[in-house]
């Protein structure tokens, strides 16, 4: 009979007992089970730590996100006030335009698709316009 003792090793039964060493073939697979299981458990156990390095990493991102986007908003009410209070129309499709040209490579050169840069803009510029339609209703 050959046993199996690991990745590509193998022994007739009974010689073992001619080279004087005691043997146990359970024994021997739960010793390698565990040594496999350990070199896995590391791996994972690092993966894991990693992750949440990666996700306190993307946490605080999003919070700074968060509060530059807070600060962006305080701006451009400002800018809906002044257009308010001077009968300007609420959106400035020309400046638009300069901004997603300019966004579109600023994406680019930062490896980001310049076509969700420009959605992003236009997500955020639909709310600012409404900011300043009710700015100018409000007066």
């Amino acid at each position: 009979m050959v046993l199996t003792l690991g990745v590509g090793v193998a022994a007739r039964e009974g010689s073992h007992r001619a080279l004087g060493v005691p043997w146990n073939e359970e024994e021997f697979m739960t010793d390698a089970t565990d040594a496999a299981r350990d070199a896995v458990t590391g791996d994972y156990e690092e993966a894991v730590a990693q992750l949440h390095r990666l996700r306190a990493s993307i946490d605080n991102i999003d919070a700074a996100l968060i509060f530059m986007l807070a600060e962006r908003f305080r701006c451009t009410k400002q800018v809906g006030v002044l257009k308010a209070e001077h009968g300007m129309p609420a959106s400035d499709p020309s400046r638009e335009e300069q901004q997603i040209a300019r966004l579109r490579q600023l994406a680019l050169d930062a490896d980001l698709d310049p076509e969700f840069a420009q959605k992003w803009f236009s997500f955020v510029v639909a709310e600012v316009i409404r900011h300043h339609t009710e700015a100018a209703e409000a007066d």
